[in-house]
């Protein structure tokens, strides 16, 4: 089933394959924060100490989000659509706990349970970092947990429970790179989709880490391209060749885009794979197609339904058979 008419179909697989084919779509995603989110470990928000620019060879801090802090909330949320309409349940398919191994998520986002098989993700995020300095892109706030009466008093006692706890400013932009290998047409647009309605990201997602994710582009290659981080370092200095960077004030979000899209085609121009990129308005009718597909019941369980089709397909040639072929060798 063909379900966009603005991208050739020669940039997609009929049916997942079982080997790597080297076809790689990479999706150019800015993700803004839009409150004071946590991408922290051991109770301290992650960074790392890195040149400010390709150009510029200033030595700064950076805020990093670790793949993992990307990958799993969209994986979740891919979850959810499919328990949505039916095409998984809870008891089926436990995330981290029991994977049922033959839906969507489970076959192209990957899994592993011990001895009872895994499979490699097709989808490859990297670490991403702020384009702005550490320093100017968290806060420390003041915690409390009042008692029912909203004071931080009972009986005469004050309470202990009160901490520290460094935040990531709203209006922070980590440019991130998704890339899914060997993608189907259904595939891509189920890692599209994930990324646009991903809204939460980091530690304690139920009362903050909102953050949007802002797609400026795809690239359809026949292999990987530039880091995050060369990515990033080449927007600070397109962005401080403009007088963009007005520190200690957020950035501005048009700013960003626009040497975005400068930076990476740039970097794209001095590649040495075959690429097709569609960035900026020759992005546009494809962002639209599938903003239009997924924004109605129809289109979107059709394409659930197909991904649902491919996966068990692919289970059943691939994994399941080899699980069997393992027992009988026993």
């Amino acid at each position: 089933m063909a379900f966009l008419k603005t991208v050739g179909a020669n940039f997609f697989h009929a049916d997942i394959p079982y080997k790597p084919m080297g076809k790689y779509v990479h999706f150019l995603t800015i993700r803004v924060t839009e409150s004071y989110p946590l991408f922290q470990t051991d109770g301290e928000l992650n960074k790392a100490r890195v040149r400010a620019g390709i150009t510029d060879k200033t030595t700064i801090s950076r805020l990093s989000m670790f793949k993992r802090k990307q990958s799993t909330p969209e994986r979740l949320v891919g979850r959810e659509l499919l328990r949505n309409y039916g095409l998984m349940t809870a008891e089926e398919c436990e995330y981290n706990v029991d994977f049922a191994m033959n839906n969507p998520d489970c076959i192209i986002y990957g899994f592993a349970i011990g001895d009872s098989g895994s499979e490699k993700s097709k989808v490859v995020v990297d670490t991403a970092f702020s384009i702005t300095a550490f320093d100017g892109s968290h806060e420390t706030f003041t915690l409390n947990a009042p008692y029912e009466n909203g004071t931080m008093s009972r009986q005469g006692e004050v309470t202990s429970r009160i901490n520290q706890q460094d935040h990531i400013r709203p209006q922070v932009f980590f440019p991130s790179i998704v890339t899914l290998k060997d993608p189907t047409e259904a595939s891509f647009l189920y890692v599209f989709n994930n990324i646009l309605r991903t809204r939460h990201y980091g530690a304690q997602t139920t009362r903050t880490g909102r953050l949007r994710n802002e797609l400026i582009g795809v690239i359809f290659a026949d292999g990987e391209i530039t880091s995050n981080l060369r990515w990033t370092q080449a927007i600070y200095d397109v962005m401080k060749a403009n007088n963009t960077l007005r520190s200690p004030d957020p950035l501005d979000e048009e700013d960003v885009i626009a040497a975005a899209k400068t930076a990476i085609e740039g970097l794209m121009s001095e590649e040495f794979i075959v690429h097709t990129d569609l960035i900026g308005d020759a992005f546009y009718p494809l962002l639209n197609e599938v903003k239009n597909l997924t924004a109605n019941e129809a289109g979107i369980k059709a394409m659930l339904q197909q991904a649902d089709t491919e996966a068990k397909t692919y289970f059943t040639k691939y994994v399941e058979k080899a699980k069997k072929t393992t027992a009988k060798s026993r």
